[in-house]
């Protein structure tokens, strides 16, 4: 599957001010060209691994506000730990989006354990307390997962197996614009 044409997907069926905030690389990169500018998207910059945890944040801030994270596996890889926290805190607002293409993509496309190990992100989420974690095995399914994250309770951690395109668009470096437009969307109520 295609991360730039899923994000758009995802983004397209975002009706209700719901937040989501695009790892570093190209899950930011495809949000970003996702084709709408949303004051509720934060891109990240430079920020390895932490697009989880800045969500569930998020998540904890906002609780009437539904948040997505876009995490890279080998973004994910790096902070692991947050999974267990997610799941023991239980934010019913919160779905994590797994791109997983088996590659550190952007710092030389290296092979991540998901390709070289067999690692399985969805199988330790769900060994992390995260119960509702599935892999989506294609476009229908992954709307479907999208769905249930947008009308029931979470956490919620979706995995998608994607191809190595890389990102489309690049954000413009400036991130006191994003946390100064992205503060602004999230104090209008939901």
């Amino acid at each position: 599957m295609n991360r730039a044409a899923l994000t758009k997907r995802l983004v397209g069926k975002l009706t209700k001010r719901e937040a989501v905030i695009g790892g570093i690389g190209n899950s930011n990169w495809d949000l970003w060209a996702s084709g709408k500018d949303r004051g509720e998207n934060f891109y990240m910059l430079g920020s390895m691994g932490l697009a989880a945890p800045i969500a569930f944040g998020v998540a904890i801030a906002q609780p009437n506000r539904r948040v997505f994270a876009l995490e890279g596996d080998g973004s994910l890889l790096m902070q692991l730990g947050c999974l267990s926290t997610i799941a023991a805190q239980k934010p019913k607002n919160l779905t994590i989006i797994i791109w997983d293409n088996g590659i550190y993509q952007i710092t030389g496309s290296q092979g991540t354990p998901s390709a070289s190990a067999g690692t399985d992100m969805v199988a330790i989420a769900r060994a992390s307390g995260l119960a509702s974690a599935a892999w989506a095995a294609d476009e229908a399914e992954f709307d479907a997962l999208v769905g249930k994250a947008l009308t029931t309770d979470g956490p919620h951690v979706i995995g998608v197996k994607i191809d190595r395109e890389p990102g489309r668009d690049q954000t413009d470096r400036d991130p006191i614009r994003f946390r100064e437009t992205f503060s602004r969307a999230m104090a209008q109520a939901v």
